[in-house]
């Protein structure tokens, strides 16, 4: 149990805490102050020791093993290679349990997204392609670190709202690349590609490309301000049954991914100027066989390019 005014000792200081600000099913954030400069606000993310103490063992140990997971992947990256990534800034065991001191930022793009559909506002295209290209860069990082991300969604995208920069998060579900074992589940039903949620044998077979879908399945949102069909049934598939979704969904046939009038709806919404080069990338970013989507942040890079150079692009006009 947690509560506001605590200290926290960690490896490069102490933190006072001052509020919870968000928690999930093992852990907890709080936004806290460094002892010794009062105002310093960070992150402090923390297991839930009330949800450990009665988790059966099993579960306990998943939860941890995500804990140092994400731990060890930000422990990793060179100052440089954080740019859309949220940064580390201490860590250390609090009560025997795995601590992170993160930077602290506005909110999450999920909350920040409801408050402007809530207000009637659309994301501007050219905003919804830059955000496309912050994680993209993001997803780059995490690959080139050899991790896989399968986690996905505005809800793990740290929102600044004084530049309008977004930065990846939670990073508990990682995955190594270059462990090619089939795994058990991970991540969030709505935002997965199809190999991550139907299960091959006794376990998934992920890789790179899951994020690639999901980073489709995000550009599709921002653009339309709905979920894929597809991803919405994944989601409430899992709701309903829980580990037996996909074979549940499976039964009615498996939705397909981009249906045509998602596809016009996205072209409406991102203009007549980019929809050919932007519809182009969501169609590959959203191909059903991982070996069809793109091979790497290069590829989406120079598609979200093309299409944000045609946006940029005057309008031509007709002669007198």
């Amino acid at each position: 149990m947690y509560e506001a005014g605590s200290i926290v000792a960690l490896s490069g200081g102490h933190y006072r805490l001052c509020e919870p600000l968000a928690g999930a099913s093992y852990g907890v954030v709080w936004r806290a102050e460094a002892a010794s400069a009062p105002g310093a606000g960070v992150a402090l993310k923390l297991v839930n020791l009330e949800q450990m103490a009665r988790a059966p063992q099993a579960l306990r140990e998943r939860w941890l093993d995500s804990a140092r997971t994400e731990l060890a992947f930000l422990r990793t990256l060179a100052p440089w290679d954080g740019r859309h990534i949220v940064r580390l800034l201490d860590s250390g065991e609090h009560q025997g349990m795995p601590a992170l001191a993160l930077e602290l930022l506005d909110g999450d793009l999920a909350t920040h997204l409801a408050a402007e559909q809530a207000a009637g506002r659309q994301v501007a295209p050219l905003q919804a392609l830059g955000w496309a290209g912050q994680v993209n860069q993001a997803l780059e990082k995490v690959h080139a670190y050899g991790w896989r991300y399968l986690d996905l969604k505005p809800g793990n995208l740290l929102f600044e709202r004084a530049t309008g920069a977004i930065k990846l998060a939670d990073f508990g579900t990682n995955r190594r690349l270059d462990d090619l074992r089939a795994h058990s589940y991970a991540g969030t039903a709505n935002w997965q590609a199809p190999e991550q949620f139907f299960p091959d044998g006794d376990g998934y077979l992920t890789g790179a490309a899951c994020d690639y879908f999901a980073l489709g399945a995000l550009l599709y949102y921002l653009l339309c301000g709905r979920l894929l069909r597809y991803s919405a049934a994944c989601g409430q598939a899992w709701q309903l049954h829980g580990r037996e979704a996909a074979a549940a969904l499976a039964e009615h046939g498996r939705p397909p991914i981009l249906q045509a009038d998602e596809a016009a709806l996205f072209a409406e919404r991102i203009g007549p100027a980019a929809a050919t080069p932007a519809l182009t990338l969501l169609r590959r970013l959203l191909a059903h066989r991982p070996a069809d989507r793109p091979r790497h942040a290069l590829e989406i890079s120079r598609l979200l390019g093309a299409a944000a150079n045609a946006l940029r692009q005057p309008p031509v006009r007709s002669a007198a």
